[in-house]
């Protein structure tokens, strides 16, 4: 059944869309706000975001402020009745958190208040957590600070990557906030402040964050390499030229080898010293070309045999 209920819904992002469509299937989405279209690919053309789509299929008034902070007022006038945020990109004003009736809810990707901020599920995997979630909150005028309403938590798998929790948490959004808009609405719900001594921050992955560190130990590689897939993707330097690595394995444990030194190449893939042991890479991308086993870009190298001995980093 459709709600009378008026909801803005703010968001860019594929993450938010499940989040989105769930909302029109049930109440009256009377706008939808963006971030500005940016520029895609080596053309510069600009690229229509995954949320901005839906909003234009379905007709629904789409709004894309620069700095949402100085240009709010055609949301004011919208007066919806709640407003929905999921992955938008940029901190509300207070003006707009207090116009609401319902408030300002927001669908945040880890069970606050750990891992606040805009790139939660990468350092999830990053920092080696075992579990995860969602959190359905108010929103407040700091970052993910409000008010707890419900969480929901899942565990994380030992080959989940960035790519497949998203995809998890997002449908996990979609359903926890379907679940927990009727009882916001009633008032049937319980606030819970979130404990500041136990906050963490997990901001936007860094350029130097991407680059892999080979004097780090297997574990923490692994890590680092599937918590950057799909986006921005882990890399290091072989030979100069940087090249993608998008899977891995865990390999043997043993030291005395210079970190980054490729010590083997075979069926698995190149192996490579860690700090205790190596790791083993199985999919990459060179330089200007698509990704590929690593077995594969071997057998194309004229004397694999030559990569033995190599330093990537």
């Amino acid at each position: 059944m459709h709600s009378k209920i008026t909801v803005v819904f703010m968001g860019t992002p594929d993450f938010s869309v499940p989040v989105l469509k769930m909302l029109i299937e049930n109440y009256e989405v009377v706008g939808v706000v963006a971030q500005p279209d940016k520029p895609v690919g080596r053309s510069g053309k600009l690229g229509i975001s995954p949320v901005k789509q839906v909003a234009l299929e379905y007709h629904i008034p789409i709004y894309q402020p620069v700095k949402i902070r100085k240009e709010y007022e055609d949301i004011l006038k919208l007066n919806p009745d709640i407003i929905v945020t999921c992955a938008y990109g940029q901190i509300i004003p207070k003006e707009v958190l207090d116009s609401p009736k319902y408030g300002c809810i927001n669908v945040h990707a880890s069970l606050l208040p750990k891992h606040r901020g805009g790139a939660p599920i990468h350092h999830a995997i990053l920092e080696g957590d075992t579990k995860t979630g969602v959190t359905i909150m108010y929103m407040d005028v700091g970052m993910d600070d409000g008010d707890i309403i419900r969480q929901r938590e899942i565990p994380i798998e030992d080959v989940d990557t960035a790519e497949s929790l998203f995809e998890k948490l997002s449908i996990l959004g979609r359903d926890l906030l379907k679940e927990t808009l009727p009882d916001i609405i009633s008032g049937n719900i319980e606030r819970i402040k979130q404990s500041e001594e136990e906050a963490t921050f997990s901001y936007n992955i860094t350029k130097e964050e991407e680059k892999v560190d080979f004097t780090k130990t297997r574990r923490e590689v692994y890590n680092q390499i599937r918590g950057l897939n799909s986006f921005p993707g882990a890399y290091t330097l072989l030979n100069g030229s940087r090249m993608k690595i998008w899977e891995s394995k865990i390999g043997k444990e043993y030291t005395g080898k210079i970190p980054g030194e490729i010590i083997q190449v075979g069926k698995e893939g190149i192996h490579v010293a860690v700090k205790d042991g190596e790791i083993i890479l199985t999919l990459i991308q060179p330089e200007g070309k698509k990704r590929m086993k690593a077995q594969d870009y071997m057998n194309g190298y004229p004397n694999k045999e030559e990569l033995v001995g190599k330093i990537l980093g």
